[in-house]
């Protein structure tokens, strides 16, 4: 059944272009193979008609797929087309090439149309039409063509169409000048800076803390605030789970495991003695031996390394073993405190040596060290055993084994928890087990989870629970300490208001504390460590006046000192003036090819075939 277009129209203001050439250049650049129409069962030809001009339904699957393909690259993940249902692609790919269809339309009773050489200058310039040495090849573009199934005909059709349209765009969406008075308000308004002071307020600004609240009070506030100290929907979900940390309690390591396990990482445990060494090197032994010189009548290492042109950092060795050293390993190692040795011959050339400290050598005996190798060593026999009965817990699974099943026959620990958004704790932690229990439907067969610390569990949806407060007993110290930021900010307030009052009497913000000052700021900058709010407050004043923000447990004084209007003999000020004063004329434009646009789709009359639309939906995968 046909149906008027009124509520697929565009919702957003934009040129009335044709979308359907560039839908089909994008899909021929981005080599997206399969998105022409010879999917679509063929038996219906077009979804609607705006006057004498058709919409097929080849154009509109193809402006399905590539509005679906650029909201996939926009999210970072492949969009199905009942996901972009229900984002509103389908409303506003109707509305755009119902726009289009009128705008060819109004050029189709003009008379308005492009010549061949221009239609064959717009496709030869299309750089998925042209070979290797970015020349025009027609066997490219007959190739491109047939990956989305058009023929050269019909696509230079769509062509010439396009610029036709393109006519009409141009004639109304051109000429327009944005009104002085327009532009000087809004550049007036974005280019202003003020100053002000700014004195943040804390606890330690008032007299006494507030009083300690009654049991009644408590109460009181808790049903008041009743929302505030409810538990957010759950999801009841029982689980089985098989990890590695319950399992390795249970397991012994033998002694000869344990002994491997450390003589392999014998480094780790056994450290011989290493220093903390600087080379400087210099590019000949004469180089080298007139710093050494220097050196020993006073001059200082660093200055040695400051005339080389060089920073500290770039001669740093860090802490290095004997052996690290080479030839110079004997002659640093020898030191006994902090000092120069050399120069020393290297294979970068001769240098001087700075060691600047001692780190003694370490050992951990292979007691000391089984304390922490045992625990380790059990959670990987854990996860080998895990591992290995990976294949009998899944095959249970598959022959229709429940969770008690599991629990009871291959010993793993099954539980109940209330999933709710903030649960983190226990197996609610893992992001596997986390995800699989978001996704669960009531009635689904329980499936094998992998948690990332090589445990498995397995999960079912019991139930949705409903939003529920918690009792009072459990919640009194949250609402206590609800309650006492309230009665806090309160009293911060009033601070305030008493300041406020005082600093328009005349009195200094200075007075009550260490005010922030701000000599100039713009309306869209930014003040450290203070929510928005204050810089709205700040362009919202007049000069001279004090007022109180408060926004959450933020609260402060502001006041305003002055305001520095927009200055368009400022060159930076003159380029933003100039931009504003574009971006209105372009915004001017948009309304009139938007008003524009839809005259045209009024005065054509626009049709939409329900049944045609959802047998494309159906053919769009």
């Amino acid at each position: 059944m046909a149906k008027s277009a009124d509520d697929d129209r565009p919702r957003k203001k934009g040129k009335a272009s044709s979308v359907l050439v560039f839908v089909l250049l994008a899909l021929l650049i981005l080599g997206l193979a399969g998105f022409g129409v010879t999917g679509f069962g063929g038996r219906v030809s077009s979804i609607g008609r705006v006057g004498d001009r058709e919409i097929t339904t080849g154009d509109y699957v193809n402006a399905l797929r590539g509005q679906l393909a650029a909201l996939s690259r926009q999210v970072g993940q492949q969009v199905t087309l009942q996901q972009g249902l229900a984002f509103g692609i389908d409303a506003q790919v109707r509305g755009q090439l119902v726009t289009a269809a009128a705008l060819a339309n109004e050029a189709d009773r003009l008379g308005l149309s492009a010549g061949d050489a221009r239609v064959a200058g717009e496709v030869t310039r299309i750089p998925a039409f042209q070979g290797p040495a970015g020349a025009f090849d027609p066997d490219a573009y007959r190739f491109a063509l047939e990956r989305i199934g058009m023929a050269p005909a019909d696509f230079e059709a769509q062509v010439r169409d396009d610029l036709a349209r393109s006519l009409l765009v141009g004639a109304v969406g051109s000429g327009f000048a944005a009104p002085a008075g327009l532009a000087d308000t809004l550049f007036a308004y974005v280019a202003e800076t003020r100053g002000f002071g700014l004195l943040p307020l804390s606890e330690a600004d008032l007299s006494a803390p507030p009083p300690a609240p009654a049991a009644a009070a408590l109460q009181a506030f808790y049903q008041a605030n009743l929302a505030d100290f409810t538990r957010a929907e759950a999801r009841r979900i029982t689980y089985v789970a098989l990890q590695p940390g319950e399992l390795a309690p249970t397991l012994q390591v033998d002694e000869a495991t344990l002994r491997g396990i450390y003589d392999a990482r014998i480094d780790e445990f056994v450290q011989p003695e290493r220093r903390l060494v600087e080379r400087l090197v210099f590019p000949d032994r004469a180089a080298a031996d007139a710093a050494r010189a220097r050196l020993d009548a006073g001059t200082g290492f660093d200055a040695l390394v400051a005339e080389r042109g060089l920073a500290l950092v770039d001669i740093d060795l860090g802490d290095v073993a004997r052996e690290d050293l080479g030839a110079a390993g004997d002659a640093v190692f020898a030191m006994t405190a902090p000092g120069v040795v050399g120069p020393i011959d290297t294979d970068l050339g001769p240098a001087l040596f700075r060691m600047n400290a001692i780190l003694a050598a370490q050992e951990t005996t292979f007691e000391e060290a089984r304390v922490a190798l045992a625990p380790e060593a059990a959670l990987d026999a854990a996860r080998r055993q895990i591992d290995d009965r990976r294949e009998a817990i899944d095959d249970a699974l598959a022959g229709g084994a429940t969770l008690e099943d599991l629990a009871a026959e291959q010993g793993m620990t099954l539980a109940t928890i209330d999933l709710r958004p903030d649960s983190d704790a226990a197996i609610a932690g893992y992001p596997a087990f986390r995800d699989a229990a978001l996704a669960a439907e009531v009635g689904d067969f329980p499936e094998l989870i992998a948690l990332d610390d090589g445990g498995l569990a397995a999960l079912r949806l019991d139930a949705i629970v409903p939003p529920e407060p918690i009792p009072f007993a459990e919640a009194e110290p949250a609402v206590a300490e609800a309650f006492r930021a309230q009665a806090l900010n309160a009293a911060l307030v009033q601070r305030g208001e008493e300041i406020r009052a005082a600093v328009e009497g005349g009195a200094r913000l200075g007075t009550f504390g260490i005010a922030q000052t701000t000599a100039r700021i713009a309306r869209n900058g930014s003040v450290p460590g203070a929510p928005p709010e204050v810089l709205q407050a700040v362009f919202a004043m007049a000069p001279g006046t004090a007022r109180v923000v408060a926004a959450g447990d933020y609260v402060a004084v502001v006041v305003l000192d002055s305001v520095m209007p927009a200055d368009v003999a400022n060159p930076d000020q003159a380029q933003l003036r100039a931009a504003i004063a574009a971006q209105a004329e372009a915004a001017l434009a948009e309304d009139a090819l938007a008003l524009f646009g839809n005259a045209l789709v009024a005065e054509a009359g626009v049709t939409l075939d329900d049944a045609a639309i959802a047998a494309v939906h159906a053919s769009v995968q």
